[in-house]
């Protein structure tokens, strides 16, 4: 019975998990691991290029990472988002 009720904390744990879109521009390399068909050279990849590159415009950006094409993206397609960090201005002093 123990057993039985593990399993199912489990499985409602990790489904609860992938209905969270994970944002490109803001994702650990941890939890790009998560998405399906990311692994860790992939998820270093990703953000490594975000590092150097700076934010991804859409989601076709990620397709500029080394080791992702077109198929990736289309499968990861509803799993992942592209959010730009908004900044605020400050307003200038007036003398």
């Amino acid at each position: 019975m123990k057993n039985i009720l593990f399993i199912m904390m489990l499985t409602f744990l990790f489904t609860g998990s992938t209905f969270a879109a994970v944002n490109l521009n803001t994702a650990t390399q941890a939890e790009l691991e998560a998405l399906q068909g990311i692994g860790p050279a992939k998820a270093k990849a990703i953000v490594e290029y975000r590092e150097k590159n700076g934010s991804f415009a859409s989601v076709d950006d990620l397709e500029k990472v080394a080791g992702i094409g077109s198929a990736t993206i289309k499968q990861l397609r509803d799993e992942i988002v592209v959010e730009v960090e908004q900044t605020k201005e400050v307003p200038a002093k007036q003398e």
